[in-house]
C-alpha cells in the first residue's frame, strides 16, 4: 500500500513538472527565428545581411541572443537577460545603447527599450503572429549617429 502511494505522488509530480516545462516552451516569443530580407524595410539603410535570433522566454523573463551580418558586411552579436519589470538590465552589442529595460504587451508582444546612458534611444516593439510562425520588430529612434530610425525586420520562425 505504502508503495503506491508513493508511485501516485511521483507521478503527480512528474505530471506537473511536465506541465511546468511545456508551459515555458509554449511562449511564443521562445524559438529561433531567421532575418527575412524580402519582407523587412530598413530606413536608413542599407538592410542586414542575416540575422538569426534565439530568444528564451519565460514567465516573468527574457534571454535573447542575436548574430548577424549588417548591411556593410560587419559580424553583429547582441546579447542581454532581462525582467519582464521595467527595470534597467547590460546589453551588450547594441550599436547605440548598453542598457535595455522589458516589458510584456500581451502574450504575443515585447518592447525594448535600448538605452545609452540612462538616455531612451529605440524603442523595439516585436508581435509574434497569430499562428507564431512570423515576428516583426519594429524599430523606431535613433541610430549611434543621431539619425532617424524606422526599421520593420521580419523574422520567420526555424
Amino acid at each position: 500500500m505504502q508503495f503506491k502511494k508513493v508511485a501516485v505522488v511521483c507521478a503527480v509530480v512528474c505530471a506537473a513538472l511536465m506541465l511546468s516545462v511545456a508551459a515555458k516552451a509554449s511562449d511564443p516569443q521562445t524559438g529561433t527565428w531567421k532575418f527575412n530580407a524580402g519582407k523587412s524595410l530598413y530606413s536608413p539603410g542599407p538592410a542586414a545581411k542575416s540575422i538569426t535570433l534565439t530568444i528564451w522566454a519565460e514567465e516573468k523573463s527574457v534571454k535573447v541572443h542575436s548574430e548577424g551580418i549588417d548591411g556593410a558586411g560587419k559580424a553583429t552579436k547582441v546579447d542581454f537577460t532581462a525582467n519582464f519589470d521595467g527595470k534597467d538590465y547590460p546589453a551588450t552589442g547594441i550599436a547605440a545603447g548598453d542598457m535595455v529595460s522589458v516589458e510584456r504587451v500581451n502574450a504575443n508582444t515585447l518592447r525594448v527599450t535600448m538605452k545609452k546612458d540612462g538616455q531612451a534611444i529605440m524603442t523595439v516593439t516585436s508581435v509574434v503572429s497569430a499562428d507564431g510562425k512570423t515576428r516583426t520588430s519594429t524599430f523606431a529612434g535613433k541610430d549611434n549617429e543621431g539619425h532617424d530610425v524606422k526599421n520593420v525586420v521580419v523574422y520567420d520562425k526555424e
